[in-house]
């Protein structure tokens, strides 16, 4: 793979760029304080501006890596201020695969733009780093996690039972995966 870190995605409505230390407030705001968003992921809503700007801080101080992928969602329209974020959340050298992980605040669900997101990345990864296979998991009782795999692509390839967490607790994982001569 050929390792270039978080550059700049511009899509037909969306900028996918790197977190800034002041995106920490929209952050928290948009999407890291709802207990609805953060239903099934693996980390914990954030009760304070605070949780959120030391988050952002530890994001930003991963750029100078080149194998470290995170980008803050913004929709074009409504200026730069993140509403999501996308990241590579593991990563295998030897099969040259990259597992992503993702969410966005309430305000923007339901309006393709995950699935907008998640298929500029997929193309990043598959065109520029030359990655083989992009997979990623979502708890079933979130199915429109798994839409949005769908959507770009993906193919389902199994559900692993009791064998993730989340903030539910114990939970099913459902895989999708794509692999760079699917595409």
């Amino acid at each position: 793979m050929n390792h270039c870190g978080t550059q700049t995605i511009e899509t037909e409505r969306l900028l996918l760029r790197q977190f800034r230390p002041e995106d920490a407030d929209a952050m928290y705001r948009n999407w890291a304080s709802d207990p609805e968003v953060t239903k099934y992921l693996m980390w914990p809503t954030h009760d304070s501006p605070e949780v959120s700007r030391a988050v952002t801080e530890s994001w930003v101080k991963e750029y100078g890596n080149t194998d470290h992928y995170q980008w803050a969602i913004t929709v074009k329209a409504n200026g730069e201020e993140p509403i999501g974020d996308i990241a590579v959340v593991d990563r295998n050298e030897k099969t040259e695969s990259m597992h992503i992980g993702y969410c966005i605040g309430r305000a923007w669900w339901h309006q393709g733009i995950m699935s907008e997101a998640l298929q500029a990345v997929m193309d990043y990864l598959f065109d520029t780093v030359g990655v083989n296979r992009i997979e990623a998991r979502h708890d079933p009782r979130n199915p429109h996690s798994g839409a949005v795999m769908r959507k770009c692509g993906m193919q389902y390839e199994g559900t692993l039972r009791q064998s993730d967490y989340n903030n539910q607790g114990i939970c099913d994982a459902a895989y999708y995966g794509i692999l760079r001569s699917e595409r």
